[in-house]
């Protein structure tokens, strides 16, 4: 499969330094939110990759719940594949990849849990379907077939009715400390605008990269 003549050229927006917030965080929440007016489908939904025990990285997506001064958070499985990873290793990265804005966001950092309170409070807002599913599914464990699935969400849905569902003791949050950020806005020519926050002696500086 030949791919080389795929190509799009960025010529949306440009980014120039004044443009940018000192603060990446609420630099983050201007493009997101200019994200959510431009309709796209899922703003949230960021790309996380950890490394195994060996050092392979492992990418996935999950979606963003919270974004403060405290970090990025989101909620999975403690014993997922991804959990037993930063178990073992809490340095990860985020993209948040915005392609239809020309844009992406990258973020490294170090992830420690959330509060049981705070996984509390989140699980009892989730739908009742998607309380089920954590029940019912032992992520990222060797299933035999799709009937295993149904066949003990049916079981759940017959124990717990709406509202009564508990919250599994090996589900709960996470919570992303930046330490970097980077914006990036694709331009002309493959010659895109980047640009990185450091945090360094406590405060956040800011560099353009070439791209």
């Amino acid at each position: 499969m030949d791919l080389s003549e795929l190509r799009k050229e960025y010529a949306t927006h440009g980014l120039d330094r004044h443009e940018l917030l000192d603060c990446p965080l609420a630099q983050f929440k201007a493009w997101f939110q200019q994200a959510k007016e431009a309709g796209l489908n899922e703003p949230n939904a960021m790309v996380l990759s950890t490394v195994d025990d060996s050092g392979a990285p492992t990418s996935r997506t999950v979606l963003l719940k919270a974004a403060d001064e405290r970090g990025f958070s989101f909620f999975t499985n403690y014993h997922s594949r991804k959990g037993g990873h930063m178990e073992r290793e809490p340095r990860i990265a985020l993209v948040f990849p915005w392609f239809s804005l020309e844009r992406q966001v990258h973020i490294t950092g170090s992830v420690v849990k959330t509060s049981e309170e705070e996984s509390l409070a989140y699980f009892a807002r989730r739908p009742y379907g998607s309380q089920l599913g954590a029940l019912a599914s032992d992520q990222s464990q060797f299933i035999p077939d799709r009937q295993h699935l149904e066949t003990r969400l049916a079981e759940l849905k017959a124990q717990y009715p709406e509202g009564k569902v508990p919250k599994p003791a090996n589900w709960g949050g996470y919570r992303v400390i930046p330490d970097h950020f980077e914006f990036w806005q694709g331009r002309l020519n493959r010659l895109h605008d980047r640009f990185l926050y450091n945090k360094k002696d406590g405060n956040w500086q800011i560099s353009r990269l070439a791209p």
